[in-house]
């Protein structure tokens, strides 16, 4: 009797890992999204998706809106995302009891709303916000070693072009950490670091707001009626790409199977830290320096680049940030890295094998180079990542979710849970339009400023 090869055995083995039936997974999901991991791991993925450096920006979103919608933007982010990732979470889970197991954001377009909508519009949309991502984490984190440079050697000559090389570098080597599920320990402790240095951020304000030298309070939004009326459509779109993911079918995708009620308690896990630091840094930072936050809360601990705490406080905080940035760039490559491993490697023979080590290399460390290479040239991608987010994560997190569960589940049009999710998705595609142009006008504004590998 013939023998089944080993490495198509082994190909069948990994397949049934993720709840699928042989022949149905490309080496993308069979390698970079193992679905091998437990609630809990799936707690840590969310989480550093979400609660990332962005969160130090939540002051200066407040500065652009006031105390009461400020506010306001933030209990309505937060509890239309819990929302609508859990919306996402119960799709995901109904086609999985079906046996069809979709693990990438696409394959929920493809299979709900037709070839298309997968191909041509969530696909390129999802890697524009994922890739705009890994740019934005570079350059943030050669940002932050150009600060720890700065404490150490205030009058230092090297330019952040080449601290944003350094950091690119040391993600050539993190990049090559096969799967997501790899990340789980590394996400671990990048939840420690984001309530290390929210905690940084949190007491720092109130310690300056309190001092005999306390900046003065002034809650009045700055500019024209209209500057304010864009602001706060600005401040719209910093708050949902704070809020916003973008990889929830990915995340959940690393569970081991059976899912069902995995996500839910994975989700509990990441609103907890989300709760705790967004709100707390958030009114802070606004509360001690008012209209005067500026774009990151850490920026307002200088002036005149001189600290106005010890140094060593601006130190940790920094260092904190720095080392969290790498989880959270390592996170939002896995899309990328599964688009490379499904187009280069070998799904029917080992992972390890160096017919797919070889693609991997050079693939991963080629797409590193190139975002390093725009985040050293273009260090006011800020700006462009602001358009990103309001065409990406606001579709993917706050429109698509309640559109894939009407589709797929067809509630009545005579229930609350239809319209809701019509409303919700309705308003926030208007919200996203408004972002985006209130984000390309900011563009515009600060056009005048750009230039090639500045030294911002």
């Amino acid at each position: 009797m013939a023998s089944t090869p080993p490495d198509n055995v082994n190909a069948a083995a990994r397949q049934m890992e993720h709840g699928n039936t042989p022949e149905e997974l490309d080496a993308g999901a069979l390698f970079v999204l193992k679905s091998r991991g437990s609630w809990l791991h799936c707690g840590y993925h969310l989480t550093t998706s979400i609660v990332a450096p962005a969160l130090l920006s939540l002051p200066f979103a407040l500065s652009l809106t006031g105390w009461f919608a400020g506010v306001l933007c933030l209990i309505v982010a937060a509890l239309v995302t819990f929302y609508s990732y859990n919306l996402l979470s119960l799709v995901l889970e109904h086609h999985a009891q079906l046996g069809q197991r979709q693990l990438r954001f696409r394959d929920m377009a493809r299979d709900i709303l037709g070839q298309g909508w997968g191909r041509f519009f969530v696909g390129p949309i999802q890697f524009g916000l994922c890739y705009g991502a890994v740019i934005a984490c570079i350059l943030l984190g050669g940002q932050s070693l150009k600060a720890i440079y700065l404490l150490s050697s205030p009058k230092g000559t090297m330019q952040l072009y080449q601290f944003v090389s350094i950091f690119g570098v040391l993600m050539l080597v993190f990049a090559q950490i096969p799967s997501f599920h790899s990340l789980r320990h590394i996400n671990l402790v990048s939840l420690v670091l984001c309530l290390a240095y929210s905690a940084c951020a949190t007491s720092v304000p109130y310690t300056l707001g309190n001092s005999k030298n306390a900046p003065t309070k002034d809650y009045s939004i700055n500019g024209s009626a209209q500057n304010r009326v864009f602001g706060s459509f600005n401040a719209i779109s910093i708050i949902a790409t704070t809020f916003g993911n973008g990889i929830i079918p990915e995340i959940q995708a690393t569970i081991a199977p059976p899912v069902k009620g995995k996500m839910f308690k994975g989700l509990c896990v990441c609103y907890a830290v989300v709760v705790s630091t967004f709100f707390s840094v958030a009114i802070s930072g606004y509360w001690a320096f008012g209209n005067q936050a500026r774009g990151t809360v850490l920026a307002n601990f200088m002036i005149d680049e001189k600290s106005l705490l010890p140094t060593w406080v601006l130190l940790i905080t920094n260092v904190f940030t720095l080392l969290q940035v790498v989880a959270v760039t390592l996170a939002y490559l896995q899309p990328t890295n599964e688009v490379l491993e499904r187009k280069f490697a070998d799904a029917k023979i080992d992972q390890f094998a160096i017919r797919n080590v070889v693609p991997r290399l050079v693939f991963r460390s080629l797409s590193v180079v190139i975002a390093t290479t725009i985040a050293a040239m273009f260090p006011f991608f800020g700006d462009i990542n602001a358009v990103i987010g309001a065409f990406g994560c606001i579709p993917l997190d706050f429109v698509l979710p309640m559109v894939f569960y009407n589709v797929t589940f067809k509630p009545s049009k005579h229930g609350l849970m239809f319209w809701a999710n019509t409303l919700i998705a309705t308003i926030f595609s208007t919200l996203g339009v408004l972002g985006a142009i209130s984000s390309i006008r900011q563009i515009g504004l600060d056009a005048k400023t750009y230039h090639l590998f500045a030294n911002l």
